[in-house]
This record gives structure tokens, C-alpha cells and sequence, in this order.
């Protein structure tokens, strides 16, 4: 956990093979766990759009864990550092509640999610915090602003602290 010393700093431990990660006040990179891939993304709006923490049963299953965290970036503020051709796409729509495919492209080599597009927010990608280089912004701009699809949270893990709850979908 980064100290409340460190949130002002950029915290960039070593995870993964990749140790070219870097932050600044409007801009950081993420990084798949291998370093193949990488992307630069703003850490304010306009580009960023929303955070948030997902509990429904397709972000359960394409995690592998119990809950996605996640934030919103509109796909013109988007950059693909490097990698861009080693990402394979993965769509479907059976599982998804608006019944709208969603896309999963993941690196070809290590398997990161690194960000999913969907039908229903045509340009915008929805990055996964965990693959953000720089751990303080996990706790500060990218902290999760609303918790979705809460019905379908499991009942050992409590709520986050601060955060709007929201059964449903709506991020908006």
C-alpha cells in the first residue's frame, strides 16, 4: 500500500518485466505484466471519464477475481506507446447485460487484460487500474468514484469506502 507520504509522488515499483513506466501531473502509463504492451493515458478530464469498481458477473469471470476496478478513457486521449499489434481481441455480447458486444484485448504474450471497448460507449475504452504503473495514482485519481452491479458483490467483501453504490449498471 503507497504511504500518505507517497501519494503526491509517483509510486512505480517493479511488477512485471517492464520497468519503463512513468506518471506526470496530466499523463501516466499502463503496462501489461510481460512489458509488450504499453499505453499513455491523461489522469483528468477531459480525457478520463469515470472510475469505478465493477461486481457483475462478466467482469468477475474476464478478471478471474471477484471485482474489476476500472476507469473510462475517451479514445481520442488514448495512446498506444507500443504493442498495439501484439493486442488480440476477444468479443461477445451473450453474457453482457445490454446485450451490446464487448471486446477484450488482452497482450498475445503475458495474456493482461489491458482494456475493453463496448458497443454501447463507442469511443471509449475501459483501462484496468491494476495494469497503471504508478500505484499512488491507484489511491488517488483514479480511485473509484461508484460501485456497480453491487446485487452481484459476494458477501465476504464489504463496500469501498466513499464510494457511491449502485445495483445496477449506470456510471452516469
Amino acid at each position: 500500500m503507497v504511504t500518505a507520504a507517497n501519494k503526491t509522488r509517483p509510486y512505480i515499483p517493479l511488477a512485471g518485466s517492464a520497468n519503463d513506466g512513468w506518471s506526470t501531473k496530466d499523463q501516466a502509463t499502463a503496462t501489461c505484466y510481460c512489458g509488450a504492451v504499453q499505453l499513455a493515458f491523461p489522469t483528468q478530464g477531459p480525457g478520463i471519464v469515470d472510475t469505478f469498481v465493477c461486481h457483475c458477473t462478466d467482469c468477475r469471470k474476464i478478471t478471474a477475481s471477484m471485482f474489476t476496478t476500472a476507469f473510462i478513457i475517451a479514445d481520442t486521449y488514448l495512446k498506444h506507446l507500443r504493442g498495439q499489434e501484439a493486442l488480440k481481441n476477444f468479443s461477445q455480447s451473450k453474457t453482457t447485460t445490454s446485450g451490446k458486444a464487448m471486446t477484450n484485448c488482452f497482450c498475445s504474450s503475458c495474456g493482461t487484460l489491458m482494456y475493453r471497448t463496448s458497443e454501447e460507449f463507442p469511443g471509449h475504452s475501459i483501462l484496468r487500474t491494476g495494469t497503471v504503473d504508478d500505484f499512488s495514482l491507484h489511491e488517488t485519481k483514479l480511485k473509484p468514484k461508484v460501485e456497480v452491479y453491487t446485487k452481484d458483490r459476494v458477501g465476504w467483501l464489504c463496500s469501498a469506502n466513499g464510494v457511491d453504490q449502485i445495483e445496477g449498471a449506470s456510471l452516469h
